[in-house]
């Protein structure tokens, strides 16, 4: 009979599923998968982190970025459960992602023992599947269960190991199930696509919203659009999938949205939401609009609208289905309304490209505009939580061949810079940027040292306000007294060096210039360019005053004053103007 260690086993069903680097930080509870990792580390690379948050926010980013299962590790007690926030991005964004955990020998188990905790309660809320291995037998069929359980729920599988099961040696019969897997396509039902073309013939203001459930369908939504002559708008979630320059394409909607993003929709008679779920839709959607509802999931249907049309089945396939078969629609006033909302918002956002610094800081859309002057055809941008959420969004000029990633239903501040390592790990030769505030930046730092200790040259760009932007506006918002927002500065160039990377320092348009410069023509490390930044809440697109019918001229004057927003206009301005 041949025989093989059991934590060699396991490794090897990883490595069977595709998978080539795990995170984690060593513990003496997962010290047998340790020497694991040794024996097999020609075949699956460990990746040493400074904090287990790091790893796994890390292994998300790779779940999100490639689709393929991320995994990451943690000993038993504190290491398992740092790992708490991003096994909750992962669940919560739908990632397929497997969490190892370590435990005391089984032997020692419910003897209150170092750092033992019942691990499974703790995980029970965040995992799809949740196991303890009870044998070294059991080892590698527990993980492949895991990995299957991952990819069917798009979700958190865990696995915790005591410690002692990986040491000895089982019989070598186990066949991983990675040959197995298989994707699909769920197809909608016909009566469906009739009811839904019913209702878009019927439509005057007919407004196409999607979300990751079209990622790699570009030309599907744009065919679509044309076909029917609608604007299309998207979740954060779905940027790229669409370029921005799309000429249908209105942006995202909500706070962290444009301008026609938000007033397009709200004027829309019918929604076609397909493939998302995007949780702001009560506030955003109207609630007069007709709404036809594609996905997979059935359990979304009526969560964010009442639905008129449900349609079960692959977003793409629906979309198709509905051009080949619905009529097409001429262009309209409605959509060319539409567009001239979309030109005026991006020129008003553009003339601020070349702003001087104010006070000796700098508006975001100079930082946005040289990102964009050296971004690759394929780059892939990682941001973090905040108004760096916000401006990215708006200012960001991706298409599909790039890749845009955030914390989106769990908007965990501190995912840029671990994020980024997934990226650049994933996509070894793409260039990588992560986009973060101040505050998650700072978070962050122990990133940065596995970014400098792997060569990874990512470029890290820290928006610095001293504030946490975001939560500010918030409490203005509330009429709260602002407190606990602001922030004593940091000098990441400074701490960028300390740490092995390079530092940039920026104050004005030459320092932006010259510190792009360095970063377009980077070697074998990471970057870290650090732009002071003015503290000024961007334009808020869910709460516009720009319209006389509903406000006194002298809220709008405060508002274009304080927004610097002359170049607006209320899209029933322009509606009007139009002829709608």
């Amino acid at each position: 009979m041949t025989t093989i260690n059991a934590g060699v086993a396991m490794l090897r069903v990883l490595e069977d599923w595709g998978i080539d680097h795990i995170y984690g930080i060593p513990g003496g509870s997962f010290n047998s998968t340790m020497d694991a990792l040794f024996a097999e580390s020609s075949r699956l690379r460990y990746i040493q982190v400074r904090h287990e948050e790091v790893g796994a926010l890390a292994a998300v980013a790779d779940a999100k970025l490639t689709g393929q299962v991320g995994v990451v590790f943690g000993s038993a007690g504190p290491g398992a459960t740092h790992l708490i926030q991003g096994l909750y991005d992962a669940a919560m964004d739908h990632a397929p992602l497997v969490a190892l955990l370590g435990q005391v020998a089984h032997t020692a188990m419910n003897t209150y023992a170092f750092q033992e905790l019942n691990e499974n309660p703790i995980f029970a809320d965040v995992a799809v599947y949740n196991r303890t291995v009870m044998s070294p037998e059991q080892l590698p069929v527990v993980v492949d269960h895991a990995i299957k359980e991952a990819y069917q729920h798009r979700g958190v599988a865990v696995v915790t190991i005591p410690v002692d099961l990986g040491m000895g040696d089982i019989e070598d019969s186990f066949r991983s199930s990675a040959s197995t897997r298989r994707d699909g396509l769920m197809l909608p039902a016909d009566d469906d696509i009739a009811a839904a073309l019913d209702l878009l013939a019927a439509a005057q203001r007919p407004y196409l919203y999607i979300g990751q459930g079209l990622r790699g369908q570009r030309a599907t939504v744009e065919e679509f659009a044309k076909h029917f002559a609608l604007p299309v708008g998207a979740s954060s979630l779905a940027k790229g999938i669409v370029p921005d320059h799309f000429r249908h394409f209105m942006g995202m909607a909500g706070r962290v949205g444009m301008k026609p993003g938000v007033e397009v929709l709200a004027a829309s008679d019918l929604i076609i939401f397909a493939g998302s779920d995007f949780p702001f839709g009560q506030a955003f959607f109207p609630r007069s609009a007709k709404f036809i509802h594609i996905n997979t999931d059935q359990a979304t249907f009526g969560r964010r609208h009442p639905v008129d049309v449900a349609i079960l089945g692959d977003a793409g396939v629906a979309l198709e289905e509905m051009r080949q078969r619905g009529a097409s629609r001429a262009p309209d006033v409605w959509l060319a309304a539409a567009q001239a909302n979309k030109d005026e918002w991006e020129a008003w956002c553009h003339s601020f490209d070349r702003a001087e610094p104010e006070q000796g800081l700098l508006r975001p859309e100079p930082v946005f505009a040289a990102i964009n002057a050296i971004a690759t055809d394929d780059a892939i941008f990682v941001t973090d939580v905040g108004n760096v959420t916000v401006n990215s969004v708006r200012h960001l000029a991706c298409h599909d061949r790039q890749q845009f990633m955030t914390s989106g239903l769990f908007a965990t501040m501190g995912n840029a810079w671990p994020g980024g390592i997934g990226a650049q790990l994933s996509f070894p030769q793409r260039q990588v940027f992560t986009l973060a505030g101040d505050g998650g930046a700072a978070m962050m730092l122990p990133a940065l040292v596995t970014q400098v200790q792997y060569r990874l040259p990512i470029i890290n760009v820290v928006f610095t306000n001293r504030a946490l932007g975001f939560i500010e506006a918030e409490q203005e918002d509330t009429r709260q007294t602002k407190f606990g927002v602001y922030l004593d500065d940091i000098d990441f160039a400074a701490t960028a060096r300390a740490l092995g990377a390079e530092g940039w320092s920026v104050r004005n348009l030459a320092d932006l210039e010259a510190a792009f410069t360095a970063a377009a023509h980077l070697g074998e490390r990471p970057i870290v360019i650090d732009v002071k930044q003015i503290d000024a809440r961007p334009l808020p697109v869910e709460q516009l005053k720009l319209d006389p019918e509903k406000y006194s001229s002298t809220e709008i004057t405060a508002f274009r004053q304080r927004y610097q927003a002359d170049g607006l206009t209320a899209f029933r301005q322009i509606l009007e103007r139009a002829g709608a």
